[in-house]
């Protein structure tokens, strides 16, 4: 095992410092960062001001009152946007053009309640018991489903990309040769899975960790659904297992070539994999709840991003995590063995391609 960490160390001090991954990760952050103030700034105004002629109703929520002596001066400010709107003697609203339906609803109901209270009556409101999922978060989960989808399928093909290349690198270089008189062909590919697997969970927890930030920071937090550690967590362990078995297989096609021309050949068959899965995902996330979905997040490697794009978007029992997750280590394990047992019959062949079932035989 000691083998295994030197390799890991090596592939994390090597790759860490590399100008490329430093400014893809700062890209990364920024446009994680400037997602979560896009709602606040196409979002609409959060308060209106409105003007008042005459006396000034009631306090209401998101609406500040501005006095004016006269019409003509609450007019004149209206026409030049001074304020969205402007209320006369509690009776007639001026706008310019059409008034803003949210605005417009507002104002109806708080004429609608002074009126009420001035007639003396009480208005009891309705007792409203959640018996369900709460439907103000359904629009939400939808969009975190969405973001983890795209996310999840970034940082994996990415992290895959980087094993092979790293693969072939070693080998075209005949570097590999050298590295495996100090270690066994199967510590050399471990550590260089854990050690890129380890910059991926740097990237994915930049990006949890400034997503969430920038949420906090534009008060969409507040509109996040509870849950959000259950979320999290579920993204990070469903990453480590898909990038486990998808960076074994990206080790073990890289292998099987000597040169990073023939490696987009020779990774297809992983990448129309993984194009599936996403595709898949994506049906999970508009339809969490459907049988499709129940059923493929089930079935690895398709778990590995349905499973976590159904924990963001809809609740899932947890009898059916449990059931993913063992099924997709199960699977892990599989492709672990197999794929090493292809990278130590292929890594040492170079030259011309090698074929996947002469290695196999």
């Amino acid at each position: 095992m000691n083998g295994l960490w030197l390799v890991a160390q090596r592939e994390i001090r090597t790759r860490i410092r590399t100008k490329g991954f430093i400014v893809s990760l700062a890209i990364t952050a920024v446009l994680v960062g400037a997602f979560a103030f896009i709602p606040k700034l196409f979002g609409g105004n959060d308060t209106y001001d409105v003007g008042v002629v005459g006396t000034a109703p009631a306090a209401v929520e998101q609406v500040k009152f501005v006095t004016y002596a006269d019409e003509a001066a609450a007019r004149k400010a209206v026409i030049d946007g001074d304020v969205e709107a402007a209320l006369i003697d509690d009776q007639t609203v001026l706008a310019d053009g059409e008034i803003n339906d949210r605005l417009g609803l507002i104002l109806q109901s708080a004429h609608r309640d002074a009126q009420i209270k001035q007639a003396g009556l009480t208005i009891t409101p309705l007792r409203v018991v959640s018996v369900g999922a709460d439907a103000a978060y359904e629009g939400v989960r939808a969009g975190l489903a969405m973001l983890l989808m795209m996310m999840l399928f970034f940082l994996l093909i990415y992290s895959a990309m980087f094993v092979a290349m790293g693969v072939v690198e070693e080998k075209g270089s005949r570097i590999v040769e050298i590295l495996l008189t100090s270690v066994r062909p199967w510590q050399l590919l471990g550590g260089k899975i854990v050690g890129l697997g380890v910059l991926g969970l740097i990237n994915l927890g930049v990006v949890i960790a400034v997503g969430l930030g920038a949420a906090f920071a534009s008060g969409l937090a507040t509109d996040l659904p509870p849950g959000m550690a259950g979320i999290v967590i579920s993204a990070v362990v469903w990453f480590i297992l898909g990038y486990a078995f998808f960076s074994t297989l990206a080790a073990a096609f890289g292998s099987l070539v000597s040169r990073q021309e023939e490696l987009n050949g020779v990774l297809t068959p992983m990448t129309m994999l993984m194009t599936l899965t996403y595709l898949v995902s994506y049906l999970a996330a508009a339809e969490p709840t459907g049988t499709p979905a129940r059923i493929l997040s089930l079935i690895p490697p398709f778990s590995s991003m349905v499973m976590p794009v159904r924990t963001a978007a809809a609740e899932v029992p947890l009898g059916e995590i449990v059931l993913a997750a063992a099924l997709m280590i199960a699977a892990v394990v599989v492709v672990l063995l197999a794929g090493a047992r292809v990278y130590e019959r292929a890594v040492l062949r170079t030259g011309a391609r090698v074929k996947l079932g002469e290695v196999i035989r």
